[in-house]
């Protein structure tokens, strides 16, 4: 069995539609998909992209994806990398491919001079936070994650005007 990590082109658009979906189902979160798929090639591969996207493959066939982006550290001068994103399908899970994964993003931060890689994990999720926890990674309980969007999102903005 091979593993191998590759960066996403254009041309990958419709596998990562269909990764995305397949990790809102597991998320048991689908009915809250609501990308199209020109826009997402926009925002992907457009000339400003937004995120990066790698694809993880067993033996040349696509098994999963991680979606990230660059965010900054203030209190460390240094950027971090986030990542939005990380799945394996069900039947190549246990493969290594999350490991690598993550150790593909790993490596990237730090050949990037990041300070950290960061995520969130569903609480509910208890395998994958057994498994974040076997390398290495830790909650950080003390943070709670804040959201604006839909109307709330668009009457902020229109405050500033």
């Amino acid at each position: 069995m091979t593993l191998s990590i590759r960066s996403a082109s254009a041309a990958d658009l419709p596998l990562i539609a269909d990764l995305i979906r397949a990790l809102a189902d597991y998320e048991k979160l689908l009915h809250e998909v609501r990308f199209d798929e020109a826009t997402l090639r926009a925002k992907l591969f457009g000339p400003r992209p937004y995120a990066e996207v790698v694809i993880g493959e067993i033996d040349g066939a696509a098994q999963g994806f991680a979606l990230f982006f660059h965010n900054f550290s203030t209190f460390e001068g240094k950027p971090g990398i986030y990542l939005e994103d990380l799945f394996v399908r069900p039947e190549a899970r246990g493969s290594g491919l999350g490991k690598a994964l993550l150790s593909h993003l790993a490596a990237l931060a730090v050949e990037r001079d990041c300070a950290r890689l960061e995520w969130s994990v569903l609480d509910w999720n208890e395998p994958a936070i057994g498994f974040y926890r076997s390398l290495g990674a830790r909650a950080m309980d003390e943070w709670t994650v804040m959201r604006v969007d839909g109307p709330a999102l668009q009457q902020l903005g229109a405050a500033a005007r």
